[in-house]
């Protein structure tokens, strides 16, 4: 298996100086790191894993080098490695087991999923392949080879920590192996095989608070990397299935509020792209989606990871719980749109300034709410057809700030009721009893999202 894994050395790239990686955008686009993906202080920890720091240069001394590994996948020279390992280089240089040394290209690479594919002129080379994922368990004993501190074909051992990690904040597409075979600095883009050889993974970053490894590192899955790679190698580029869709994770109180039965699994469509399939299709927000094409759904990351692996022009099958009853819309999954095109927003009109209200007598106390004004719609990036009050001031402890609920945050419904100004707020939030539970639809940096808010 070692033959098989390569050392990557990079000479202008951005592996060296790479510090944490920004969080995706939403799905309408929107600022890095905002929902939905999940509720507000979802993310583990108060650190994101980052990929492992490479080592310093080496004797040689060459500028601006840094280091990684990778895998032979093909005997004629194609080679994947994490696109983080590559990116932005001016030369790559791939080190064989034999010590022989090849220069590289970059055949193709998928910032989303942090892989790439790079190619020498080589034939005959040894090479591994892909592992069945769904024959993975948690507990198989695993091994991480790669070239830690440039110590080329270093074999670790440990077990599979966990399957399906997603929400992390490594990349977009998420489904992560986490193991704790040891991954430090070098490992990046490098194998996690099983004990036939076969790889279940490609390392590519680690929780740590030294820079070396602590027992956790994830490894993308050959679930993910098998398409993708395929992709890269064939045409350089990815083509990902989309629903038109923003989903979030579904918490005990929101469940509670969307009448889903007790334990079922699920995820909430909290808003729908007008120029989307799903929207076509009869979506409707506030929709929880229970199953894909026959697949009970039971993350956001695992929903997202369905619809971008489904070929584009086919029908999904969506099976979603609406008022409590189940039902199911054919959706035709079209091409995801770039980044750039979900990103835009239409110009605010203009507002009279923003007018604010008497807090009334439940949960939405600890909330100061105005108007929306010109000047706050184009601060906060909001389109022109978004209709609500914007939240002005968050009473420090209450209710609302346990929610989530952030200055800023514009309120589009109140227990589902649609609330379009100050009146219509009001009269939807005085409705509310003094120790009931309120579900707000709020509309953050572009992205929607539902929140409970839970009595003290």
């Amino acid at each position: 298996m070692t033959p098989a894994v390569v050392n990557i050395a990079v000479t202008g790239g951005n592996e060296g100086g790479r510090g944490r990686r920004p969080l995706p955008p939403g799905p309408f686009g929107g600022p890095p790191g905002g929902p939905p993906g999940g509720p507000p202080g979802d993310e583990p920890g108060g650190e994101l894993p980052t990929p492992p720091p490479m080592p310093p240069p080496g004797p040689h001394g060459r500028p601006d080098q840094s280091a990684g590994s990778g895998v032979i996948l093909d005997p004629n020279g194609y080679i994947v490695t994490n696109n983080h390992v590559v990116e932005g280089a001016t030369q790559i240089t791939v080190t064989l087991s034999d010590r022989r040394e090849f220069s590289a290209k970059i055949v193709g690479a998928d910032p989303k999923t942090d892989l790439a594919v790079v190619k020498i002129e080589a034939k005959d080379l040894p090479s591994v392949k892909w592992a069945e994922y769904e024959k993975l368990q948690v507990g198989d004993l695993v091994l991480a080879i790669g070239s830690p501190f440039g110590l080329s074909s270093t074999v670790t051992l440990g077990i599979i920590s966990a399957l399906g990690r997603g929400n992390v904040g490594i990349a977009d597409y998420e489904d992560f192996i986490q193991t704790d075979a040891a991954i430090n600095p070098g490992n990046s883009g490098g194998a996690l095989v099983n004990m036939n050889g076969d790889l279940i993974g490609i390392n590519t970053a680690i929780f740590s608070r030294t820079g070396g490894s602590e027992g956790i590192g994830f490894a993308i899955p050959s679930s993910i990397a098998l398409d993708i790679v395929d992709s890269l190698q064939k045409t350089g580029k990815v083509v990902r299935g989309w629903m038109g869709v923003a989903i979030q994770e579904i918490t005990p109180a929101l469940a509670k509020s969307f009448k889903l039965p007790e334990q079922r699994k699920g995820v909430l469509i909290s808003d729908v792209n007008e120029n989307g399939p799903s929207h076509a299709a009869g979506v409707k927000r506030g929709d929880v989606v229970v199953a894909f094409n026959g697949k009970e759904v039971q993350s956001v990351s695992q929903l997202r990871n369905l619809v971008a692996r489904t070929v584009v022009g086919k029908d999904a099958q969506i099976k979603i719980l609406r008022e409590g009853k189940e039902q199911t819309l054919s959706v035709r999954v079209a091409e995801r749109p770039s980044d750039e095109m979900l990103a835009k927003k239409e110009p605010a009109p203009p507002k009279e300034q923003g007018e604010t209200i008497k807090p009334p007598d439940n949960v939405l106390a600890s909330l100061k709410v105005q108007s929306l004004d010109n000047a706050t719609m184009s601060q906060l990036n909001i389109p022109s057809k978004t209709a609500g009050v914007v939240v002005s001031a968050v009473e420090p402890g209450g209710p609302a700030e346990a929610a989530g609920i952030q200055r800023g945050d514009v309120i589009q419904e109140v227990n589902h009721e649609v609330v379009k100004n100050l009146d219509e707020y009001q009269k939807a939030a005085h409705k509310i009893k003094k120790e009931e539970l309120a579900v707000l639809l709020l509309s953050r940096q572009g992205n929607n999202l539902f929140v409970a808010v839970n009595p003290k």
